[in-house]
């Protein structure tokens, strides 16, 4: 497999992002990976890398580098209070600047298949994911949010309002204990995901906390469920990538 950290050049500064994919028989088609609240780390990265294995240019930057070049609630002194603060600097529309800039960067790349392109977020990103799959309709074609917040909801800016430009295939899938996207917000946004017609799947995780596709969270993991969500992802790639 190759890896690498590289700088990718956007309208606000640097965003430093991790890069893998395997080493023969590329082009690749791309995946984009958007990292969840507690920021760009070695967890998501091994997530990626087995993402990559299975024969994708995974893509995973850090989506706070407008603050930092790099947090995670692993280092020292990293604190929730700011990881709080962080994700509210972030909005729908930016993090879909920042996917335009990664589809810049990507037409350079000799290993990266253009056309197709598949992209998975997790908790904070559930939204930019959705999000992304109406802004760039034509690009990606597989798109998955696991545990993801804000989807539905009375805000302007929830990503439901413009879910009927999406073209590709969506898959949101959700935790059974999890307040952070309750029943009370996925009901209403499988109701809508039904009138807008679109190719969409809700799928709920029982017995499963917010959280539990990653090996480090410690309580909240659940293995079966997270092998779940890479047979869910790999299947809907196959698909359409």
């Amino acid at each position: 497999m190759i890896e690498e950290h590289i700088d990718i050049p956007t309208s606000d500064g640097s965003m430093n992002t991790f890069i893998t994919h395997p080493e023969e028989d590329g082009p690749f088609p791309v995946v984009l990976f958007y990292m969840d609240a507690p920021g760009k780390r070695e967890e998501l990265h091994d997530m990626a890398r087995r993402i990559g294995t299975a024969g994708y240019y995974v893509v995973l930057p850090n989506l706070y580098y407008r603050d930092v070049r790099e947090f995670n609630l692993g280092m020292p002194g990293a604190t929730r209070e700011r990881m709080f603060e962080l994700m509210g600097h972030l909005s729908n529309q930016m993090v879909c600047e920042d996917t335009q800039a990664m589809f810049d960067f990507i037409e350079s790349q000799s290993s990266a298949r253009s056309g197709n392109t598949g992209c998975v977020g997790y908790c904070m990103s559930g939204p930019f994911v959705f999000a992304a799959a109406a802004a760039f309709p034509d690009r990606i074609t597989a798109s998955a949010s696991f545990h993801g917040v804000k989807l539905y909801s009375d805000d302007p800016e929830s990503p439901h309002h413009d879910a009927h430009k999406i073209k590709g295939e969506m898959y949101f899938g959700c935790a059974e204990h999890d307040s952070l996207a309750p029943p009370s917000m996925i009901d209403p946004l499988t109701e809508h995901l039904t009138q807008t017609g679109i190719n969409a799947r809700v799928e709920w995780y029982p017995e499963c906390d917010h959280g539990f596709v990653f090996p480090q969270r410690e309580g909240l993991y659940n293995k079966a469920a997270s092998e779940r969500h890479y047979e869910r992802l790999f299947a809907m790639f196959k698909r359409n990538l």
